[in-house]
């Protein structure tokens, strides 16, 4: 057992709560909020039914200790598949929180996976709650750079987070060192190492692969537990990334997340800002304007042109994005599902944009998601909004308010604004040291139609 490892077992196994920044518990609460509300956002849509029925098909539970209730479904399923659908749901929204660094998304499997794995074992503190994400997110965040550090291509991130969930699981279940170890090895092992651009290119249900990483970092944990061995997980142990783990407990990833405004593809945000801080100085509408030029960075600018057909593509394009906070000053969920997508003024507006790469930009990525967007007025006017960062993240962050406020804009059309503030008041009061995880577990398993 390498001192790497050494370390992350004792992070995730034996540190206290009461020895974590109560700014780190802090923001592991405002995460859970926006990623529960993106689950809840997501219920609706046909890839979440897809999954939940297909975990009900595929990944029932012959052992009662190993199961649990679908969220917000009700439905009984092993406590893998009930990551598994919770995580695919979830990342078929693409409104859930991100890391620069890692180039992807750590809540959308950890926070499914506690929820499955709470359902396993004696109740727990809502600290304790707080302080499990914590871990997921530090342990899935560094795993998550010391992947794209070492290998060629750019992997989902389903391939990394499965770490943070095996953490998550570990502590929970309270596995040995040795078990998280076997565990880490296995799930690193089986990870799903998909490539990113494959689905930019063409964008599907498959999105960041974080439903196969909530399933198989869940299973890899149950596996190890009853004896299962697994390689060393190279991203953990492997001599080239120790220095990616040197900070664990010492610098906080939790407190560094980025916030997601809209559910859109993080690479699409700096423009979408850029686009709207001009409408809003200038107090322009659609008619005002002519053409947008879109100067923007490499991965962003290979994200799906034109005027999409289908919900996964609105999500992965930004001229489709721009286009509409040009028509309707916002994006919401019902732009970029059903009539939304046949919108005749997005259609046109989307027709006037053009994206371009730029070379600074793409030298900050993915430190920064950085654009700038040069407007052409109906009046002959030209209107260059500078290089913007996209809101959200450290650089342009959200504030609580926002945040709270973001959640009960998803949550609120399927369950109604009573059970959406009863979730987001149990959420936000798991930070008392009288609150019990079962506060909100209560909340969260009932069908989204029982209003």
């Amino acid at each position: 057992m390498t001192n790497t490892f050494q370390t992350i077992a004792k992070f995730a196994l034996n540190r206290r709560v009461q020895d974590f920044p109560d700014s780190a518990l802090e923001a592991a609460a405002l995460m859970l909020l926006d990623t529960m509300g993106i689950t809840i956002g997501s219920g609706p849509m046909q890839a979440g039914q897809i999954a939940r029925d297909s975990a009900v098909a595929l990944y029932g539970a012959g052992d009662p200790g190993l199961s649990a209730r679908m969220l917000f479904d009700g439905r009984k399923v092993s406590v893998a598949g009930a990551a598994y659908a919770a995580a695919t749901q979830t990342d078929n929204l693409d409104g859930h929180d991100g890391y620069n660094p890692t180039k992807g998304h750590i809540g959308v499997a950890v926070v499914p996976a506690l929820a499955a794995l709470a359902e396993t074992v004696a109740d727990f503190s809502g600290p304790e709650a707080l302080a499990t994400v914590t871990i997921g997110y530090e342990i899935a965040g560094r795993a998550g750079i010391s992947l794209h550090d070492t290998v060629s291509d750019y992997h989902t991130s389903g391939a990394w987070n499965a770490l943070g969930v095996v953490a998550v699981a570990a502590r929970l279940r309270g596995l040995s060192a040795e078990q998280m170890r076997q565990a880490m090895g296995i799930a690193e092992y089986h990870g799903p190492r998909s490539q990113m651009m494959r689905e930019i290119a063409n964008p599907t249900m498959l999105h960041d692969g974080s439903g196969w990483g909530a399933l198989v970092g869940v299973s890899s944990a149950v596996l190890a537990e009853k004896g299962f061995t697994g390689a060393p997980a190279i991203t953990i142990e492997a001599d080239e990334v120790a220095h990616h783990w040197r900070d664990l407990g010492s610098f906080w990833q939790m407190e560094n997340q980025y916030v997601k405004p809209y559910p859109i593809c993080r690479w699409a945000h700096a423009a979408i800002d850029a686009t709207r801080a001009l409408m809003r100085e200038y107090g322009l509408s659609h008619q005002d304007i002519a053409a947008i030029q879109v100067n923007t960075f490499h991965e962003s600018a290979c994200l799906f042109q034109g005027m999409p057909d289908d919900t996964s593509k609105a999500q992965y394009s930004l001229p489709f994005a721009v286009a509409t906070m040009v028509a309707h000053g916002r994006i919401g969920v019902e732009h970029i599902t059903g009539a939304g997508l046949s919108d005749p003024l997005v259609a046109a507006i989307v027709d006037r944009i053009s994206v371009a790469e730029t070379a600074r930009h793409s030298d900050r990525f993915p430190q920064s998601r950085v654009a700038d967007v040069v407007m052409t007025l109906t009046d002959g006017r030209e209107l260059a909004s500078g290089d913007v960062h996209a809101r959200g993240g450290p650089e342009a962050p959200m504030d609580r308010d926002e945040v709270i406020a973001k959640f009960m804009e998803f949550a609120t059309p399927p369950l109604g604004v009573s059970r959406a503030a009863a979730i987001r008041d149990a959420v936000l009061g798991l930070q008392s040291p009288d609150a019990k995880f079962s506060d909100l577990g209560a909340l969260i398993h009932d069908a989204a139609d029982n209003r």
